[in-house]
This record gives C-alpha cells, structure tokens and sequence, in this order.
C-alpha cells in the first residue's frame, strides 16, 4: 500500500509540473530534483570511499541549470575554484578522486535537468515524450521479462533484466512516441521521433544500468529511502538522466541539419 500511495502522489506531482506549473515553478522543481539527486549520489560516493562532493559540486550544479548558455564557462571557474581548495589536503591522492567525482555528480544531476528546463520551454508535449520514453518502456520491458525473459542483459549489475525486456521497451517507447509526437507536434518527421525514441530508450537503460553499478560498487540497494517503497529520487529518475540529454541533443541536431 505504501508503494502505491507514494506512485500516486508522484505521478499527481509529475502531472502537475509538467503540464500546469507556471515556468518559474517548474524551474524551482528542476532545481530541487538536481539537488537531492546529488545529494544521494554525494552518498554513494561516500559508501565507495571517496570523499563525498562539496559545496563545489552544488555551485556548479547550480550554474549549470540557472545561467544562459554565454555565461557557461563559470562552469570551468567552479573547478579551479574546486582543485585550489583541494591542495589543502594532506592525502594528495584525495585530490583527483574528490574533485573528479565532484564535477561528475555536477554534470550527472543537475545537467539533465537544464536540457528539461528547455524541452519544456520548446514543447510540453517534447518534455513529456522526453520523460515517458523510459516511464512506458520500463513498464514494457517488466512484464515482457517476466513473460518472455530467457537471456540476461547484465547478470551481474541487475540480474532481473533481460534482452527481451529491453528490446520491448524499446519497442513500447518506438510506438508511443511516433503516435504522440506524430500527433502534438506534426512538425518533426516520423523517422526522426522514432530515432528519438529509440535513443533515448536505449540511454535510459544505460542510465538504470549504470546506477545500479554504482550501488552495487556501493553496497547498498537503494540510493535513498525519501520516497516510502520506492528506495531514493536517483532510483526513479536513473534512466531520464541519460533519456533527457539524448533527445534534446538529437532534437537540436535535426534543427540544425533542417537549415543547413
């Protein structure tokens, strides 16, 4: 019952910001999603001995969800910022670990969120595709893995997950977004929404595998416990943080090579 009650609440929640909030609000909520995914992953980093992210990482984070895209390269300053503070470290070997994975959390949880931001301001329905892509192929591939799933996709990092689970979700994302992007936004060609939707599909398994490996390098099951019966915020948006710089580098590649 706590699970159910916690995917209600959630999906309420994605509902409204998605279609309703006004756009400062959405942007608030982006900004908050990036900081407790970091926030958990600032854990994990923790759990596989390595110092944890610093304020650093935050102001980064920060940055890169909040500046125009001129104004970027205070990016590059935060980490200079962050390896002069790190000198004061009597392990030098502390030093590359900490920083590195510092920058890496900035990138891997709030970035995803700034290209949401944009995909939002485009199109609703483009940052809707964006996040159910991964939302209906996880469902896809649940079930058809438990009917079908004869072959491991990754026995050691989610032993659960299948080939034939994987390639119905991608099969599941292929159809709903050529059927509602074709529809809400006629503009862009089939071929193009497909190819959309199968990369972004296919990075949002990445995004779910790759978390799991870092939880499993870690020793823990969940990243978190803030959602009841759900583990942590990483554990739920794994997937569209790989999904979500795929389709708006692919939707931003098209423009392109349509005025060239």
């Amino acid at each position: 019952m706590k699970r159910v009650l916690t995917a209600i609440a959630l999906i309420a929640l994605a509902v409204y910001l998605i279609w309703f909030a006004a756009p400062w609000g959405f942007e608030i909520a982006a900004l908050c999603l990036g900081l407790l995914c970091f926030w958990e992953y600032s854990g994990l980093v923790a759990a596989h001995g390595i110092r944890g992210p610093r304020l650093f990482g935050v102001l980064a984070g920060l940055l890169i969800v909040l500046l125009p895209d001129r104004l970027l390269p205070g990016v590059p300053v935060i980490v200079i910022c962050a390896f002069v503070w790190a000198l004061r470290l009597a392990n030098l070997r502390d030093i590359l670990p900490a920083v590195a994975c510092e920058f890496l959390g900035s990138f891997y949880a709030f970035a995803p969120w700034r290209f949401a931001i944009d995909l939002r301001a485009a199109s609703i329905h483009l940052l809707f595709f964006a996040l159910a892509i991964n939302w209906i192929g996880d469902s896809a591939a649940y079930y058809a893995g438990r009917l079908f799933g004869r072959h491991r996709l990754a026995p050691i990092v989610s032993p659960k997950k299948s080939w034939e689970g994987s390639a119905a979700s991608v099969a599941a994302s292929t159809l709903f977004g050529v059927l509602y992007l074709g529809h809400f936004v006629p503009r862009l060609p089939w071929w193009q929404i497909a190819l959309m939707a199968i990369l972004g599909n296919i990075a949002g398994q990445f995004g779910d595998l790759t978390e799991s490996a870092i939880k499993r390098g870690a020793g823990v099951k969940d990243s978190g416990n803030l959602l009841p019966g759900h583990g942590g915020v990483l554990d739920r948006m794994d997937s569209s943080l790989f999904a979500l710089p795929v389709v708006y580098f692919l939707l931003n590649l098209f423009s392109l090579l349509r005025h060239h």
